[in-house]
């Protein structure tokens, strides 16, 4: 059972939560979503409101639903779900239905964003920024180390706008 609770109650330690426990970044229909793993991403504040950042690199089947929904996810699951999060990390929706091999089950945010029900911590954001990476603008030893396929990550930005947590 999820709570909507305000997002300056939250007692998250956010670079542990996306770097280290990672995140999936879900968007699209309670019928028809997808979702992959992130350990790139920020929380804050952005035009006086909650913000959520994301990092989706452009061949990324998930951005296909992320670039045609007004509202996407972000979900944060306990370590019994490690091996759940991996695999949505290594495998493209396109090739496999990520939600049935993890046995997730869908659920839907007042605003239709999809989510899953075996999340601890939901952040429904709604998409209020797009933007490709500039590699003019990378230094060069990031673009050595994480672009060598020069497939440079497109930024969204959302503003929060429900925290579930789990009771």
């Amino acid at each position: 059972m999820f709570q909507s609770v305000d997002p300056k109650t939250l007692d998250l330690n956010v670079f542990s939560a996306i770097e280290d426990q990672w995140m999936l970044v879900t968007a699209g229909t309670a019928e028809r979503c997808n979702t992959m793993t992130a350990s790139w991403g920020g929380l804050g504040v952005l035009w006086r409101k909650p913000a959520a950042t994301c990092y989706i690199r452009p061949q990324r089947y998930t951005r296909e639903f992320l670039d045609r929904e007004d509202y996407f996810t972000l979900a944060f699951f306990g370590e019994e779900y490690r091996k759940a999060l991996a695999l949505c990390g290594s495998r493209s929706g396109r090739e496999v239905d990520k939600v049935k091999e993890c046995g997730f089950t869908v659920e839907t945010a007042a605003c239709g964003a999809p989510y899953f029900g075996q999340a601890d911590l939901v952040l429904v954001c709604r998409k209020r920024f797009v933007q490709p990476m500039d590699p003019a603008n990378i230094p060069e030893d990031v673009k050595e180390q994480f672009y060598g396929e020069k497939d440079y990550h497109i930024l969204y930005i959302g503003e929060i706008v429900e925290v579930l947590q789990k009771q």
